[in-house]
């Protein structure tokens, strides 16, 4: 088998592909639409390229950073996937959120200074670590850094409003799929399209409901053709109907 062959086949076509130079940030870069939109300057814009350290690879399992670390940075995710969690004595894991490419990991640390849950990786991944306390000082010579971080910070708090409510099963994993092929797009993918780095535990850790619950209502989602499941690999079949049952979560 010729060297050519080796490569074409190791290679995976990804719009997580580290494209980025001198005069802009890689394509899913946490920062990149403040840049892009931004009109960022040459000089700016390698200052904020200085404060980036890219981290890797963890594997499934590794954790990021731990509760309880003393917190100096914020995390984006480069490739792969996060999930945060917190851990109680009895050793019960409760999952708090994923992440993706282009998301940050770790923004709820700036007021105790400290991680208040593990970052632990969901596969093969690799973070773009900045600092924060350079990255604030940046902030306030580039309010769109701020501004951005602000934005991030609301939507955290919005996604886990997302939990609240007595909400039905169907209607949290509808809201679950139809939230997760939004954030695909952003970063790029298909839509409907959803390769799941996490398991149906971690699912239904995340929206409180029982892994067999979880799997029973995938199922009937894909009786009634509004999904197709193979393994992790789901495609929205039917994402009108799909947004009809998560309309009572995703119109709040």
């Amino acid at each position: 088998m010729g060297q050519a062959t080796m490569q074409a086949r190791i290679q995976r076509p990804s719009p997580i592909a580290d494209d980025g130079n001198e005069q802009r940030f890689c394509s899913t870069c946490a920062f990149g639409s403040v840049c892009s939109g931004g009109g960022v300057d040459k000089i700016a814009l390698h200052e904020l390229h200085c404060l980036v350290e890219h981290v890797g690879g963890y594997r499934n399992g590794d954790t990021v950073f731990r509760t309880g670390d003393r917190f100096n940075a914020i995390y984006a995710v480069r490739s792969g996937a996060v999930k945060t969690r917190l851990v109680d004595l009895e050793g019960r894991e409760l999952v708090l959120g994923f992440h993706l490419p282009g998301e940050l990991v770790g923004l709820n640390a700036i007021d105790p200074e400290a991680y208040p849950c593990d970052a632990v990786a969901l596969s093969e991944v690799e973070v773009c670590r900045f600092s924060f306390p350079a990255l604030a000082t940046l902030a306030t010579r580039m309010p769109a850094i701020q501004l951005e971080l602000f934005r991030r910070l609301s939507r955290d708090i919005g996604n886990a409003a997302l939990l609240a409510g007595d909400y039905s099963a169907d209607e949290r994993l509808a809201a679950f799929l139809i939230g997760l092929g939004r954030r695909y797009a952003e970063r790029g993918f298909p839509m409907h399209t959803l390769n799941l780095a996490m398991s149906r535990g971690d699912i239904a850790n995340y929206l409180r409901l029982a892994a067999e619950t979880v799997s029973r209502v995938l199922r009937r989602f894909q009786d009634r053709g509004l999904i197709q499941v193979d393994g992790r690999h789901v495609t929205i079949a039917d994402p009108t109907e799909l947004f009809e049952l998560a309309r009572p979560i995703l119109s709040r």
